[in-house]
């Protein structure tokens, strides 16, 4: 795992679930494999185990990864596949909505919506 959890203003044991998830969907951690144990998450962040076990529960909960007693946490079958499904479901509701809801007030048409999200990737590409 890479990268400072701190600037985030999220609880921490919600930036470690979300940190292993990110490793899930970017096949950082595949299916079947096993993860980094709280003692290691605990170190490499330097905070609290407890704080690293909170976001791992919820990532067991959740069914993403599953613990073998005496052996570690390994990443579930399927879970990315959920982690995708549930990342599309909650994109459209958190930004797709809004775009749209704001894109009315404005009197931009679909057609006017596609255009401007082609130009923002190509955009976004070529600055790449």
């Amino acid at each position: 795992m890479s990268g400072s959890i701190y600037p985030d203003n999220k609880p921490l044991f919600l930036q470690i679930k979300e940190k292993i998830e990110d490793q899930i969907v970017n096949d950082q951690l595949l299916e079947g494999e096993q993860i980094p144990s709280t003692t290691q998450l605990s170190s490499f962040y330097k905070i609290n185990h407890i704080t690293v076990l909170k976001g791992i529960n919820l990532l067991v909960e959740s069914g993403l990864i599953f613990k073998k007693r005496g052996v570690g946490m390994f990443v579930a079958e399927g879970a990315k596949e959920q982690l995708l499904r549930t990342r599309k479901n909650a994109f459209a509701d958190d930004y797709v909505m809004p775009m749209v809801q704001e894109a009315d007030k404005l009197g931009l048409s679909t057609e006017d919506l596609f255009e401007i999200i082609t130009q923002v990737k190509e955009r976004d590409a070529h600055e790449s």
